[in-house]
Protein backbone atom coordinates (compact mmCIF):
# COMPACT_ATOMS: atom_id res chain seq x y z
CA UNK A 1 0.00 0.00 0.00
CA UNK A 2 2.74 2.42 0.89
CA UNK A 3 4.87 1.65 -2.47
CA UNK A 4 1.34 2.42 -4.12
CA UNK A 5 1.29 5.97 -2.38
CA UNK A 6 4.67 6.90 -3.54
CA UNK A 7 4.27 6.05 -7.02
CA UNK A 8 0.83 8.37 -6.87
CA UNK A 9 2.99 10.47 -5.80
CA UNK A 10 5.63 10.49 -7.63
CA UNK A 11 3.33 9.91 -11.17
CA UNK A 12 3.55 14.09 -11.72
CA UNK A 13 6.97 14.18 -11.49
CA UNK A 14 7.43 11.99 -14.12
CA UNK A 15 4.83 14.45 -16.58
CA UNK A 16 6.83 18.07 -15.56
CA UNK A 17 10.29 16.68 -17.57
CA UNK A 18 11.72 15.91 -14.45
CA UNK A 19 14.70 13.02 -15.33
CA UNK A 20 17.55 11.79 -13.25
CA UNK A 21 20.79 13.73 -13.49
CA UNK A 22 22.97 10.71 -12.87
CA UNK A 23 20.94 7.89 -14.80
CA UNK A 24 23.00 5.30 -16.10
CA UNK A 25 25.40 5.55 -13.49
CA UNK A 26 29.10 5.56 -14.06
CA UNK A 27 28.46 4.88 -18.06
CA UNK A 28 25.71 7.44 -18.03
CA UNK A 29 25.98 10.69 -19.96
CA UNK A 30 26.59 13.25 -17.11
CA UNK A 31 28.74 10.53 -15.64
CA UNK A 32 30.94 10.12 -19.11
CA UNK A 33 30.66 13.84 -19.85
CA UNK A 34 32.39 14.36 -16.27
CA UNK A 35 35.61 12.15 -16.37
CA UNK A 36 36.33 13.88 -19.62
CA UNK A 37 37.35 17.15 -17.74
CA UNK A 38 40.87 17.29 -16.48
CA UNK A 39 41.23 19.97 -13.64
CA UNK A 40 44.22 22.16 -13.89
CA UNK A 41 46.90 22.64 -11.40
CA UNK A 42 45.84 25.44 -8.92
CA UNK A 43 48.27 27.46 -6.96
CA UNK A 44 48.85 26.85 -3.11
CA UNK A 45 47.47 24.86 0.02
CA UNK A 46 43.46 25.38 -0.83
CA UNK A 47 44.51 24.99 -4.54
CA UNK A 48 45.64 21.75 -3.70
CA UNK A 49 42.61 20.80 -1.06
CA UNK A 50 40.05 22.01 -4.22
CA UNK A 51 42.07 20.45 -7.25
CA UNK A 52 41.74 17.24 -5.45
CA UNK A 53 38.22 17.85 -4.65
CA UNK A 54 37.03 17.73 -7.83
CA UNK A 55 39.24 15.26 -9.04
CA UNK A 56 37.40 13.04 -6.55
CA UNK A 57 34.31 14.24 -8.26
CA UNK A 58 34.80 14.38 -11.72
CA UNK A 59 36.04 10.43 -11.55
CA UNK A 60 38.46 10.68 -14.27
CA UNK A 61 39.39 7.66 -15.39
CA UNK A 62 42.68 8.11 -17.77
CA UNK A 63 40.85 8.51 -20.51
CA UNK A 64 41.77 12.13 -22.86
CA UNK A 65 40.07 14.76 -21.59
CA UNK A 66 37.58 16.91 -23.84
CA UNK A 67 37.86 19.52 -21.36
CA UNK A 68 40.17 21.32 -19.26
CA UNK A 69 38.42 23.04 -15.77
CA UNK A 70 40.82 25.91 -14.69
CA UNK A 71 40.05 27.42 -11.70
CA UNK A 72 41.23 30.61 -9.60
CA UNK A 73 40.61 30.61 -5.58
CA UNK A 74 40.00 33.74 -3.64
CA UNK A 75 40.72 32.58 0.11
CA UNK A 76 39.89 35.33 2.61
CA UNK A 77 39.86 35.18 6.65
CA UNK A 78 38.18 38.18 8.12
CA UNK A 79 38.00 39.17 11.97
CA UNK A 80 34.79 39.25 13.20
CA UNK A 81 34.23 39.87 16.76
CA UNK A 82 36.44 42.16 18.56
CA UNK A 83 36.68 42.44 22.92
CA UNK A 84 37.61 45.63 24.69
CA UNK A 85 41.20 44.48 24.41
CA UNK A 86 40.80 44.21 20.44
CA UNK A 87 41.41 40.91 19.81
CA UNK A 88 39.41 38.68 17.81
CA UNK A 89 36.83 36.52 18.69
CA UNK A 90 35.21 35.35 15.75
CA UNK A 91 36.68 34.47 12.28
CA UNK A 92 35.00 34.36 9.00
CA UNK A 93 36.83 32.57 5.95
CA UNK A 94 35.66 32.78 2.37
CA UNK A 95 36.48 30.82 -0.09
CA UNK A 96 35.52 32.38 -3.77
CA UNK A 97 36.08 30.21 -7.11
CA UNK A 98 36.15 31.58 -10.47
CA UNK A 99 35.98 28.77 -12.69
CA UNK A 100 36.27 28.29 -16.61
CA UNK A 101 35.73 24.98 -18.40
CA UNK A 102 37.74 24.77 -21.72
CA UNK A 103 36.82 22.58 -24.73
CA UNK A 104 40.24 21.66 -26.43
CA UNK A 105 39.83 20.55 -29.09
CA UNK A 106 38.46 23.97 -30.05
CA UNK A 107 40.49 26.18 -27.66
CA UNK A 108 37.50 28.15 -26.18
CA UNK A 109 35.83 28.67 -23.05
CA UNK A 110 32.56 26.84 -22.78
CA UNK A 111 31.19 27.77 -19.34
CA UNK A 112 32.40 30.78 -17.27
CA UNK A 113 31.06 31.32 -13.46
CA UNK A 114 31.52 31.34 -9.87
CA UNK A 115 31.25 29.40 -6.92
CA UNK A 116 32.03 30.31 -3.11
CA UNK A 117 31.07 29.52 0.58
CA UNK A 118 32.07 30.84 3.55
CA UNK A 119 32.61 29.06 7.41
CA UNK A 120 32.42 30.92 11.11
CA UNK A 121 35.55 29.95 12.81
CA UNK A 122 35.84 30.76 16.68
CA UNK A 123 39.19 32.08 17.84
CA UNK A 124 40.21 30.66 21.44
CA UNK A 125 43.70 31.16 23.77
CA UNK A 126 45.26 28.70 21.98
CA UNK A 127 46.95 29.67 18.44
CA UNK A 128 47.36 26.03 17.55
CA UNK A 129 44.02 25.23 17.90
CA UNK A 130 42.89 28.46 16.21
CA UNK A 131 45.03 27.41 13.02
CA UNK A 132 43.64 23.44 13.23
CA UNK A 133 40.17 25.26 12.99
CA UNK A 134 40.55 27.29 10.39
CA UNK A 135 42.32 24.71 8.22
CA UNK A 136 39.55 22.51 8.86
CA UNK A 137 37.20 25.20 7.30
CA UNK A 138 39.28 25.52 4.50
CA UNK A 139 38.77 21.61 3.96
CA UNK A 140 35.56 21.85 4.46
CA UNK A 141 35.19 25.06 1.82
CA UNK A 142 37.16 23.05 -0.27
CA UNK A 143 34.64 20.05 -0.44
CA UNK A 144 31.30 22.63 -0.95
CA UNK A 145 32.50 24.36 -3.54
CA UNK A 146 33.96 21.27 -5.49
CA UNK A 147 30.99 20.71 -4.77
CA UNK A 148 28.89 23.29 -6.16
CA UNK A 149 30.86 23.04 -9.22
CA UNK A 150 30.28 19.69 -9.91
CA UNK A 151 26.84 20.45 -10.03
CA UNK A 152 26.88 23.40 -12.62
CA UNK A 153 29.25 21.00 -14.84
CA UNK A 154 26.68 17.93 -14.26
CA UNK A 155 24.20 20.75 -15.04
CA UNK A 156 25.85 22.02 -18.81
CA UNK A 157 26.15 18.19 -19.37
CA UNK A 158 22.60 17.34 -19.44
CA UNK A 159 21.95 20.10 -21.73
CA UNK A 160 24.65 18.54 -24.14
CA UNK A 161 27.07 21.41 -23.74
CA UNK A 162 24.69 23.91 -24.20
CA UNK A 163 25.26 27.15 -22.19
CA UNK A 164 23.25 27.18 -18.17
CA UNK A 165 21.95 30.35 -18.98
CA UNK A 166 20.85 30.93 -22.56
CA UNK A 167 20.18 26.62 -23.30
CA UNK A 168 22.25 27.77 -26.80
CA UNK A 169 25.24 26.30 -28.38
CA UNK A 170 28.45 25.91 -26.71
CA UNK A 171 30.14 29.01 -26.07
CA UNK A 172 27.24 31.05 -26.10
CA UNK A 173 27.48 32.99 -22.94
CA UNK A 174 29.39 33.15 -20.16
CA UNK A 175 27.64 31.83 -17.23
CA UNK A 176 27.21 33.83 -13.67
CA UNK A 177 26.80 31.54 -10.59
CA UNK A 178 24.94 32.57 -7.23
CA UNK A 179 27.91 33.38 -4.95
CA UNK A 180 27.33 33.25 -1.03
CA UNK A 181 27.99 36.45 0.51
Amino acid sequence: MKRFALLLALAPLSACGLHPMYAGGGSGKVATALSAIEVAPIQGKSGWLMANALNDRLGNRGTSPRYRLEVKLEDRITGLGVRQDDSVTRERRILRARYQLVDLTQGAVVLDATAGSDAGIDVVNSEYATIAAEDTAMERLATIVADEITGRLALFATRGGASVATGGPAGAASVPADVNP
